[in-house]
């Protein structure tokens, strides 16, 4: 369905459950009628060749060549044109694809920390993309502009700050988990995003994303089409020490808590200082990839393929 986004890039609907209701009714429609459609003309052949007594009109559901609607999938479907948009690879101001290769700086300019569409068609509709072509994904709140917030802002901009809570909350139900819905997006980012994307595009990603290891310790996407030879440089300037200083604050915060905590409260707080100590282990590891990486100004040449250019970055990425 993200190409039904991509033609449909302003949005109507205020809630994404009424939006889905819509394209559920559309899809139900063209199946039956294309299932009506095959089904005649079975009849016609079978009319023809006189194969009465051996064969039968009828489809069976699983044979008819079109989809009918799937929640969850169309959810997913929905998050990936959010990250798109994020990027200025689709925008909520035009039609279809907007951005994939050239000088970004003749259709974006840049309006304080983010880039914005020239001439779009719903100026209503904006969307601000992401100056640096970097955002973060973690397990906790430590970036203002990590991609959850960044989903919640774009769900806001297409819906209406009026339902946003229950299109969050719609989100989150069709794509299952336990939390609040801002905790089920945020875990879907962390270990279900990437490895739908890769699926999509068949090994073939167009987002990339700086991953540390299992520990969750960074992570971070980046748009293909945007990169520039600099870009690692300013991931470990602008994030990856960023957020090392961060788990080394919170460890610190909450060895003090320790100290006044009572038995119940211990456990917990023991339980964090083991998950954020693993973290900080595991991104200080990977800053010494990322360093050795970034003093290379690595340069990659589209025309090669995706393969090839993942391969120049493969020790700072999620495996494909």
């Amino acid at each position: 369905m993200e190409q039904n986004y991509e033609r449909n890039s302003v949005i109507v609907a205020r809630l994404i459950a009424d939006k889905y209701k819509e394209w559920e009714a559309e899809c139900e429609a063209r199946f039956n009628q294309l299932k009506a459609n095959e089904e005649e003309l079975n009849r016609i052949f079978i009319d023809i060749y006189g194969l009465q007594d051996e064969l039968t009109p009828e489809v069976e559901d699983k044979d008819v060549t079109v989809r009918k609607a799937d929640l969850q999938r169309e959810i997913k479907s929905l998050i990936s044109y959010a990250v798109g948009c994020m990027f200025g690879r689709y925008s909520l101001e035009k039609e279809g694809l907007v951005f994939a290769g050239g000088d970004f700086g003749e259709q974006f300019e840049l309006v304080g920390d983010r880039y914005y569409l020239k001439g779009g068609d719903n100026t209503a509709a904006r969307f601000g993309v992401d100056s640096e072509n970097i955002i973060p994904i973690t397990e906790d709140e430590y970036f203002t502009d990590d991609i959850v917030s960044r989903f919640v802002e774009f769900v806001k901009v297409a819906y209406g700050e009026e339902t946003l809570e229950a299109n969050l909350k719609f989100i989150a139900d069709a794509l299952g988990g336990s939390g609040t819905p801002r905790e089920v997006i945020r875990k879907y980012f962390l270990s279900g995003f990437y490895k739908d994307h890769i699926k999509t595009y068949q090994k073939r990603p167009i987002y990339w994303l700086f991953d540390s290891g299992k520990k969750n310790g960074f992570k971070a996407l980046m748009y293909l089409h945007r990169y520039t030879p600099d870009l690692v440089a300013r991931l470990r300037t602008d994030y990856v020490h960023e957020l090392q200083e961060k788990y080394r604050m919170q460890i610190a915060n909450l060895e003090t808590d320790l100290n006044t905590a009572g038995n119940a409260e211990r456990g917990r707080i023991n339980k964090q200082l083991k998950r954020l100590g693993d973290q900080l282990h595991e991104i200080n590891l990977y800053e010494e990839v990322v360093h050795h990486m970034a003093d290379q100004m690595i340069e990659i040449d589209l025309d090669d393929g995706v393969k090839v250019n993942y391969a120049k970055l493969g020790d700072l990425l999620g495996k494909v």
